[in-house]
């Protein structure tokens, strides 16, 4: 069996668990709790390998919580970020589940103390709340408290069950599941699934655009991170050089922000190395004071409500002042493009995932359109192709900014055609060769006939500033192009036929009357 079909065979295994002990309760409205399972197993296992460091001879699970030396406690916070005692572990509350008459409130308890372990020490605030979604007394659960702990010995038997290990060679696997189940999750959501999980795919292609000739990065940032998965892509990209100050990102969904913080740790990166906050990223944001991001990826929600000119202090903001006009209160899409285009770094490069319209419409948005011409920040915008994203089939486009270009240029990608991705059942999907051909042509800045022009900024201010890909691009032409002298030919063909039919006819005809 290869290594895919393997890994393939293990997320078979994962998502038939997770149905199994979800029973009659929607996928969606359960996953807190398949996820907050497969969480709590492997910070468990991360502990022990750090408890045990190698040596045979300790078995730090089989100890009782009374031989734990104090000073261990408080360098294990310092280390991991958070505390669990031999008692509280995974494997241990797991063996003893289906007996467990006081499951959920020992859990509850038991969450509650890991989180508190961390109270007074650098990584309280991105250990704490981490299993808030974890409700062990929910009616999702059950009605009874003796059908809530079936479920639940159920969920933690099921993600036990799950053949993964914490190794040195292995451990992306605990990461790998979590975000299978998440992409899964977000599939079968319908719209609210697209909210907070970008296709891997696609953050593949985003993620290589922001990194795009940096070796390293002093850090990344996505301002509406959701469960972080286009954050994490660029740990795979750069991981012979590193994100050297690490992840920082920003949600306004509470859920959503546990599971982009849970994301972190799945994926091996310390507290120390990411900072996921809780908030609106435009009316409340966080990281302004913060050296600037070298790279900046983000899918905020398309054209969404904001607070706009109903604020009067917000034109004054810096991140929207220079534009000298706000995004429309009932299309935010320009807000989230200033935000980050003001948190980007003078050698860094953005790349955002855009509503088309924004593009092309008059008004406000022409303005901001013209700020960003004007101020050469607009470095490309990328048309992919439809039915890319989970819950929407728009065809969205990547608006990518830098505030390093050495011309004046804008280059125009059409990646819409059926060279760039492949029919799938319920989405379209692009693979590593279609991605590498985007990449290609991104990094070339040459004109490709049909796919890709790079223009000066002139021809744009003459289009009044429209950045729409097809006011660049021509399309090709796909009519069946017809050769008028054979159709011709076939035209006198047939008409020959016709009057020979006709005089047959007419002869029967006057046989008949004879």
């Amino acid at each position: 069996m290869t290594g895919q079909q393997q890994r393939d065979e293990l997320h078979r295994q994962i998502w038939a668990i997770a149905n199994d002990v979800r029973g009659a309760v929607d996928g969606w409205d359960f996953k807190q709790f398949v996820l907050g399972a497969l969480f709590y197993r492997f910070i468990s296992e991360n502990f022990v390998n750090y408890a045990d460091a190698g040596d045979d001879n300790v078995n730090y699970a089989g100890m009782s919580d009374s031989e734990v030396p104090d000073d261990f406690v408080i360098e294990a916070v310092k280390t991991k970020g958070y505390f669990i005692y031999p008692s509280q572990l995974f494997s241990n509350v797991v063996s003893q589940a289906n007996t467990n008459d006081s499951l959920n409130t020992d859990l509850a308890a038991i969450f509650a103390a890991i989180e508190g372990s961390a109270n007074g020490y650098p990584s309280e605030e991105d250990i704490s709340g981490l299993f808030a979604d974890f409700d062990t007394t929910s009616n999702r659960l059950g009605n009874t408290v003796k059908d809530k702990n079936a479920r639940l010995a159920a969920v933690l038997k099921g993600v036990a069950g799950l053949p993964l290990t914490f190794d040195d060679s292995q451990r992306d696997l605990f990461g790998d599941a979590y975000e299978f189940l998440i992409k899964n999750y977000a599939a079968n959501a319908g719209k609210s699934g697209g909210e907070f999980f970008t296709p891997p795919h696609v953050s593949k292609l985003i993620a290589k655009i922001a990194i795009h000739g940096q070796t390293t990065i002093n850090k990344i940032f996505d301002p509406a991170c959701g469960s972080g998965s286009l954050l994490l892509q660029a740990k795979y990209f750069l991981k012979d050089h590193g994100v050297e100050d690490g992840y920082f990102g920003q949600e306004i969904n509470h859920t959503t922000y546990n599971l982009a913080r849970m994301n972190m740790f799945l994926h091996n990166i310390n507290y120390d190395k990411f900072n996921i906050q809780l908030g609106n990223t435009l009316t409340d944001p966080h990281f302004g004071d913060d050296k600037p991001f070298d790279a900046i990826v983000s899918n905020p929600p398309y054209s969404i409500k904001w607070k706009g000119s109903d604020d009067p202090t917000l034109i004054n903001d810096e991140r929207f002042a220079p534009a000298g006009v706000l995004a429309p209160k009932s299309k935010a899409d320009f807000a989230f493009v200033l935000h980050a285009l003001s948190y980007l770094s003078a050698k860094g490069r953005a790349a955002l995932v855009c509503f088309p319209g924004i593009f092309y419409r008059g008004g406000a948005e022409q303005k901001i359109r013209k700020y960003l011409v004007d101020n050469n920040y607009v470095e490309a915008v990328i048309a992919l192709a439809p039915n890319l994203f989970y819950g929407t089939t728009i065809a969205v486009n990547i608006l990518v900014l830098a505030k390093n270009k050495q011309n004046t240029d804008v280059q125009f990608i059409d990646a819409t055609g059926e060279d760039f991705f492949d029919k799938k059942t319920n989405n379209n999907e692009m693979s590593d060769d279609h991605i590498a051909e985007v990449m290609r042509i991104f990094d070339s800045k040459e004109n490709e006939a049909h796919v890709a022009e790079t223009v000066d900024q002139v021809k744009i201010i003459a289009q009044d500033y429209n950045l729409s890909v097809s006011a660049y691009v021509e399309p090709k032409d796909t009519r069946v192009k017809t050769n008028i002298t054979e159709l011709n030919a076939e035209l006198v063909k047939t008409v020959a036929k016709i009057d020979q039919l006709r005089s047959e006819i007419d002869a029967i005809v006057a046989e008949i009357e004879a």
